[in-house]
This record gives C-alpha cells, sequence and structure tokens, in this order.
C-alpha cells in the first residue's frame, strides 16, 4: 500500500475518533454550562483561532511540503534546517503574541462583543497559545515525512483529556457565574494541547535522525534560504487561513450587532448564536475529519508527485480524493438531514439547533470538497491563488450575514445562510482554479447515481424512523434507522458499482475480510 493511502487511512481513523471524542466534549460542554455558556464559548474561541492562525503563519502546510520535498532528495541537513527554522519563528511569536492576547482581552471584549463576559474565556485560552506554535512545527515535520500516526495520536490524546477534565472543571466554577464555567472549558483545552506536544517531542525524540538542539542558532543564521522557501508557501497559505480566521473572528461581532439592529437583545443573542455555531455546525461539521485527513495527506503526496512531473499521477489522487469526499459526504448528509431533531434531541435534551442543519445540510457537501481542493492548490504552488478565493468568500459571507441578520424576518437565520453563501463560493472558485492547472475528467454519471443513492437511503431511513420504528425509545430509533441507512447506501454504491472489490481490496486490515472471493 502506498504511503498515501496508508497515511490517509491512518487519519481518517484519528480523525473519526477525534470528532466522535469532540462530540462527546461538546455534549458534555452543552448540558455543563447551557445555551448561554457555549455562546461565550463561541464567541472568544474565534480570537484564538485567529491568534493562532497569527503564530502558525501558515508553516505546517510549508513544513510538510519541503521536508516532503527534501527527504525524496535524502537532505536531511536540509530537514533540520527547516525545523529549527520554523520552531525559531513560531516560537518568538507565541512570546509576543500570548502578553498581547491577555493585555487585550478587556479591550476585545467590551468594545467588539455585545457581551464583556467573553473576557474570561479569552484569558483561559491564552496559555494554550505557545503550546500550539511547538506542535504545529512537529506535526508538520511528521506529516512531511507522510508518518501520520504521531499527528493522529497526538489529536486523540488532546481529545481524551479535554473530555476528562471538563465536566469536573466546569462544576468547580460554575457557581462563580456562567463565564466561570466556559473560562473553566478553556482551560481543559489548554492541558489537553500540553499532553498532545509531550507526546509529539517524546515520538520525536524517539524517531529523529539528527539532533536538533545541537547549533540550533548556528542552523538559525544559515537558514536565510530555506526561510524564503518556507515563507513562499507560508505567507500565502497563512493568508488563506488568515481570511478565514479573520472572517470567523468577526462573524460573532457581525451577528450580534446585525441581530441588535433587528430588536434582539443582547443574552438572546448569545444564546441564538450558540444554537447556531455551539450545537448545529459541529455536527454539520463532524464528516470534515474525512476532508482534513484528505488534505493533510494530499499536500506531501502531490507535492512530491509534482516535483517529480508526474502529472498523472497528480490527477489520480485528486480524483481519488474527490470520489472518495463525494460518497463519505453523501451519506454524512442524508444522516444529518434525516435525522436532525432526534439527533439534537439525544445529545443536547433540545431541539436547539436542529433546524439549521436542516438549512445547512444539502449544502455541507460542497463545502466537504473546499480542504481537498485547498490542499492540492498549495502543493501546486498556489497557494496565493487560493488565498484571493478564500477573500473572496469571507467578504461575501460577511455582507451576507450583516444584510440579512439584521433584518427581523431573517434574524439568526441570516448568519446561517450567510455562512452557506461563503463556503459554496470558496470551494466553487477553487474548483475553478484546479481546473486551469490539473487535466481533470468529471464523471457526470456516477455523481448521478451517488445522488439517487442518497434519495433512496434517505428515504428509506425516514420511513423507518417515523413508521416502522414508531414507539420504541429514541436512541433505539435513531441508532437503528441510521444503521439501516448506512447499509442501504453502500449496497447501492456496489450495485451501481460506485465501488468496486479492488478498491474495498485496498482498506488497511479489513478489505480482504469484506470480499469473498
Amino acid at each position: 500500500m502506498s504511503k498515501f493511502l496508508r497515511g490517509t487511512f491512518i487519519l481518517l481513523v484519528a480523525g473519526f475518533i477525534t470528532r466522535v471524542l469532540g462530540f462527546i466534549y461538546r455534549i458534555v460542554l452543552a448540558r455543563s454550562i447551557g445555551e448561554e455558556g457555549v455562546g461565550l464559548y463561541m464567541m472568544a474561541y474565534p480570537t484564538f483561532i485567529l491568534v493562532v492562525t497569527v503564530i502558525q503563519l501558515g508553516l505546517p502546510v510549508a513544513i510538510s511540503k519541503n521536508i516532503a520535498e527534501a527527504e525524496a532528495k535524502g537532505d536531511y541537513a536540509e530537514i533540520k534546517k527547516i525545523l529549527v527554522v520554523s520552531l525559531a519563528i513560531t516560537i518568538g511569536l507565541s512570546i509576543i503574541l500570548t502578553p498581547a492576547l491577555i493585555l487585550l482581552a478587556p479591550i476585545l471584549s467590551t468594545t467588539l462583543f455585545t457581551d464583556s463576559r467573553t473576557y474570561y474565556p479569552l484569558i483561559a485560552i491564552a496559555p494554550a497559545l505557545p503550546i500550539i506554535a511547538i506542535a504545529s512545527v512537529l506535526r508538520g515535520y511528521f506529516q512531511g515525512r507522510q508518518n501520520m500516526r504521531p499527528s493522529a495520536v497526538s489529536q486523540i490524546l488532546e481529545q481524551l483529556v479535554r473530555i476528562t477534565l471538563i465536566a469536573t472543571a466546569t462544576k468547580t466554577f460554575l457557581p462563580y457565574g456562567v463565564e466561570y464555567g466556559a473560562a473553566a472549558a478553556m482551560g481543559a483545552s489548554v492541558l489537553g494541547e500540553l499532553l498532545s506536544l509531550v507526546y509529539l517531542l517524546t515520538t520525536f525524540k524517539l524517531k529523529k535522525r539528527f539532533k536538533l538542539r545541537k547549533n540550533f542558532f548556528q542552523f538559525v543564521q544559515k537558514g536565510q534560504k530555506t526561510f524564503k522557501d518556507l515563507m513562499g508557501i507560508a505567507l500565502p497559505t497563512m493568508g488563506s487561513r488568515m481570511i478565514g480566521s479573520i472572517s470567523w473572528f468577526f462573524e460573532p461581532i457581525v451577528v450580534a450587532h446585525s441581530l441588535a439592529l433587528a430588536g434582539v437583545v443582547a443574552v438572546n443573542a448569545t444564546k441564538q448564536y450558540g444554537a447556531l455555531t455551539g450545537y448545529a455546525m459541529p455536527l454539520l461539521m463532524l464528516p470534515s475529519f474525512v476532508t482534513f485527513s484528505l488534505a493533510t495527506s494530499l499536500v506531501p503526496a502531490i507535492s512530491e508527485a509534482n516535483s517529480k512531473n508526474k502529472h498523472k499521477l497528480i490527477e489520480y489522487r485528486l480524483q481519488q480524493a474527490l470520489r472518495f469526499v463525494f460518497l463519505s459526504g453523501g451519506l454524512a448528509v442524508i444522516l444529518l438531514y434525516v435525522l436532525a431533531d432526534p439527533l439534537m434531541q439525544l445529545m443536547y435534551g433540545s431541539t436547539k439547533g436542529a433546524y439549521f442543519i436542516r438549512l445547512m445540510a444539502p449544502f455541507m457537501l460542497v463545502y466537504y470538497y473546499q480542504g481537498p481542493l485547498q490542499a492540492v492548490l498549495q502543493a501546486l504552488n498556489l497557494a496565493r491563488a487560493a488565498m484571493i478565493n478564500s477573500l473572496i468568500g469571507a467578504v461575501v459571507k460577511t455582507a451576507v450575514i450583516f444584510v440579512l441578520a439584521s433584518q427581523p424576518s431573517f434574524g439568526i437565520t441570516g448568519a446561517a445562510l450567510g455562512i452557506v453563501v461563503g463556503f459554496v463560493l470558496v470551494t466553487g472558485l477553487h474548483f475553478a482554479t484546479v481546473l486551469k492547472k490539473v487535466a481533470f475528467s468529471f464523471y457526470i454519471r456516477d455523481y448521478l447515481k451517488g445522488f439517487l443513492c442518497m434519495g433512496a437511503a434517505g428515504w428509506m431511513g425516514y420511513w423507518l424512523y417515523h413508521h416502522y420504528f414508531l414507539g420504541h425509545h429514541l436512541a433505539i430509533r435513531v441508532v437503528t434507522a441510521a444503521l439501516m441507512m448506512m447499509i442501504a447506501y453502500l449496497l447501492m454504491l456496489v450495485i451501481f458499482r460506485l465501488i468496486g472489490k479492488e478498491e474495498l481490496k485496498r482498506i488497511p486490515w479489513i478489505g480482504n475480510f469484506i470480499v469473498i472471493k
């Protein structure tokens, strides 16, 4: 099996486990601090992500790409230079920006946000910044060597710590106020990041082929060319992520002020934003672990193929990725759309957020394409084009949110529609840009077959849940309906030859057992 497939599968499994654990974390969080607490958490979190984006400077992708190319040449001295220069950059930025976030937190919470209680979550999450700075470099190193296991295990460890601590932490601090409960949840995340870093450092020390600390500063001084090579990829990549982070940073601000114009008071605006971004969006984003895994594996795989001028291999990798996104994303969309209400009831004890899931789920299939397409652009040195596409999408999204959410007839629904418009536009622009560079065939018949499978499986799941299993316990009805939909969908994919025996055999560890000879 190729490194690409093995690495992708490892990240898929780890991504699935991480997202499930993340969902457990969200459920415990929502039940611990409520809709208002989740709203405070989600208002502060985009600010943290914006600062993380600045600290990382787009380096993880650049590190992955350049190390993949250096290892293909057997140039281990260059690999050390890449690591040393990257660590110097990210650690330096974290030393500057961590105290800056702490000092600016009072201004951010009272001036930009409509709810001053966001101050406490902002302060609580600041210590995670230097931890993430180092961890991101190490993850880029392992991904560049197409060794996805350390990144995968570290993400799982991080989530396990968060889940273990969240209930105790929020229970301890919630009596002092919901803002302290939200801050405690942020604190649990910091400890999760810390354990993840300890694991990455230990793994690096065991598997490294050189001494990183030896002549560290001499390598920094000699790394001018390495720095330029990294920045050539990192800055446009950071530009794309910065645009997304800035957009996300302004999103709760624009939503809160728009809802105020629509006559919604601050506390209710916080609750509504919490229902959208804290309840509905995590469920809608759950299947994106597939796209994240593919995107992470695509950057070094396509970079290596591009450096060797293997254009047919580039197209083949892209076709593999997009086909897998379509088939897996299609299943996720029908499950979310059909079972929106009972899923919300099971997880949060409330159907708040189900409306947003039904509204946005059909468009999420388009969003799932975005990660792999952006990874291909980065690997082909088209990160600048990806950045411009992201900028256009962010501007349009923010404008649509403001125009619609400020109208009483739309309210928070306008924010949901703005988010949908944004990622549909960006994905479309990424597709158009990739097509200019890569010769790509579009198999319309296969897509029509796929939509037919989705529709049939969705109808069957709806009928089973609302008729056949009526009267059973809610959890039994949901699980049974979901399993039957999955089985029916997979069978139809095989019948319509959208999945073949050879593809099933390629699944690591279990492929030969699935296919009966």
